[in-house]
């Protein structure tokens, strides 16, 4: 199931409407771009409805939140639903501020959306309409472990449902569900908490994988969070005593690259529940 879904980005190349922060926006097109995919980075209300025309998906991610590009964000979330392509939406610090929760409730008022993802504080706060979002990252008190991983499983499957989105909540153990199914992966590595942006860039890489796998948005997320995970694990495997962070995000970029499709099958480390 995975290598089809690496497959069909390489093979279908889809273009992706980004409106996204100004903190990762560079490493989140050369995520797109290693992935096989292709990145437009535009924001202005002018043109995204044109643009997002041409895309074959969006990725909306508020980390860098302001007025000017709410309309923006609406607009094309709305002209990809009228053209039928998956919108995926990253509700960065959704409930740290008054702000961004409200700008999240009518972005979802208004626009189907086919994926979220979010850390898990952040999706208690849609959820539930509170949270304890610490910034833009998660509460320790809200961690999933694998003490509370079944009753986060029952919670995060009820969201799903009444939402009608696939629901991606990253972590130590990262959950994909549908409401149906729920996938469990414990890709990934610690050192990618020590990097900005690697939420943002599994956001846009999701994007990339549920565009080309239309069809599949559940799976295809699941490939795309098992990529970036496995990503992280081959990247730090690289690293010498001499390097930092900053050789570590470049190393995580560089094996979504050189990811193959038998290689994401094989590093995949994963259950269903």
């Amino acid at each position: 199931m995975l290598q089809k879904m690496l497959e069909n980005v390489r093979m279908t190349n889809p273009l992706i409407h980004n409106i996204t922060n100004y903190v990762t926006v560079n490493d989140c097109a050369n995520i797109i771009l290693a992935s096989g995919a292709s990145p437009i980075m535009a924001d202005d209300k002018n043109e995204v409805s044109e643009i997002s025309s041409l895309c074959q998906g969006l990725v909306v991610n508020i980390g860098t939140l302001n007025s000017r590009t709410i309309a923006s964000m609406l607009i094309a979330g709305k002209e990809s639903n009228k053209n039928n392509h998956p919108v995926v939406l990253d509700p960065v610090g959704v409930g740290a501020s008054k702000f961004r929760t409200e700008t999240v409730k009518q972005f979802l008022e208004e626009v189907t959306v086919t994926v979220i993802r979010g850390n898990i504080s952040e999706i208690k706060a849609l959820a539930v309409g509170k949270g304890r979002a610490r910034g833009v990252d998660a509460n320790i008190a809200d961690q999933i472990t694998e003490d509370n991983l079944s009753e986060a499983i029952t919670f995060l499957k009820a969201y799903a449902e009444k939402v009608r989105a696939v629901i991606v909540v990253t972590g130590a153990i990262d959950i994909v569900t549908d409401g149906q199914t729920s996938y469990c992966i414990r890709n990934g590595h610690p050192m990618m908490s020590s990097v900005t942006g690697t939420g943002c860039q599994l956001s846009a890489l999701i994007g990339a994988f549920v565009a080309a796998n239309p069809d599949y948005p559940l799976e295809a997320s699941v490939a795309a969070v098992v990529s970036m995970g496995y990503a992280g694990q081959l990247a730090f495997e690289r690293l010498t005593d001499k390097d930092g962070n900053a050789t570590y995000r470049n190393y995580i970029i560089d094996a979504i690259y050189r990811m193959t499709p038998d290689l994401l099958e094989k590093g995949a480390h994963y259950d269903i529940r």
